[in-house]
């Protein structure tokens, strides 16, 4: 008799092992109580069925731009007539907080550099750690940047995980660079203190701790 041959369908599915970005981590962090679960599952379904899209690309060219060619938002207000007219309103309410942080680095002889993605193990959690852009300063400063297009401005916790991954990981990313995070919306930029470190450790890795429980746990 001849043996049984094993279908597709008979295979079992390798198990999706959990990943985050930044963005996801930290947005993560952020919520509280059964939020924290529905929002990894949603992440979850996200990843198996490939889907997403970043609404903000053309919007984050245009500000690159500005700061490359130091045009005082020309490029800002541009994007607004060639971006798709379902994304109008959601530029519109970001072009003038872009606008307004584009006016706070000019003057300072900034310039743009390329930053590097990092790979960080937040306890046994993989992170995709990156920023939006790096900027280099005549005075020899360097940063690197991070945008939050949220309507909701960032929490102190958000803003804490975020400048706290940056900066652990800016070997990698921008060596020598501070971490910035910019509440696009508003305009306004944030520049953490280093210190505590090992207490944010610690309740980052609690919280991949989590994340990756939650990620495993038996999908309904």
């Amino acid at each position: 008799m001849p043996t049984p041959q094993a279908t597709v369908a008979d295979t079992p599915a390798k198990p999706l092992l959990p990943y985050a970005t930044l963005l996801a981590f930290t947005r993560y962090v952020d919520r509280s109580g059964p939020a924290k679960a529905a929002f990894v599952g949603k992440l979850r379904k996200q990843r198996e069925t490939g889907r997403g899209f970043n609404p903000h690309s053309r919007l984050i060219k245009a500000l690159k731009t500005d700061i490359d060619q130091h045009t005082p938002g020309t490029h800002l207000v541009e994007v607004n007539d060639v971006v798709d007219p379902r994304w109008q309103r959601l530029y519109a309410s970001l072009t003038a907080g872009a606008a307004s942080y584009l006016t706070s680095i000019e003057g300072q002889g900034c310039r743009l550099t390329q930053t590097n993605d990092a790979l960080a193990m937040i306890g046994d959690l993989p992170v995709r750690i990156s920023a939006h852009f790096g900027l280099r300063y005549d005075d020899g400063r360097s940063e690197a940047v991070r945008l939050h297009f949220d309507e909701e401005p960032p929490t102190a916790d958000l803003i804490t995980a975020t400048l706290h991954l940056l900066r652990s990981n800016m070997d990698q990313i921008l060596p020598h660079a501070e971490p910035v995070l910019v509440d696009v919306r508003r305009g306004i930029a944030y520049r953490g203190e280093a210190g505590k470190g090992a207490d944010v450790d610690r309740w980052l890795t609690g919280e991949a701790a989590g994340f990756a429980a939650m990620w495993n746990a038996p999908q309904h």
